[in-house]
């Protein structure tokens, strides 16, 4: 029951924009939040921070969702994974 009821909110430095829209939609598909600038769907400045935001069970099915995109956003799933892995 507990990876239902912890919440995190994960800072994501230096994302290339696109990949950061790839990340909020598949998020949002979840029933979670990423919060990119509002330049980010200019696509003219690049890169910049995100706050990915939702429940550690969230967090984990977006692992799986990232992992399946090209190898930039396959890192972003990595270091999601990394900061996951002791969460019980």
């Amino acid at each position: 029951m507990a990876p239902k009821a912890i919440f995190k909110v994960i800072k994501f430095e230096h994302v290339v924009l696109q990949d950061a829209i790839i990340i909020k939609q598949d998020m949002l598909s979840l029933g979670g939040e990423v919060a990119i600038p509002r330049v980010a769907f200019e696509l003219k400045k690049s890169p910049a921070d995100i706050l990915v935001m939702g429940t550690v069970t969230q967090l984990r099915e977006l692992v799986g969702k990232l992992q399946r995109h090209y190898s930039r956003i396959q890192a972003i799933a990595a270091e999601l994974a990394v900061l996951l892995k002791d969460i019980s």
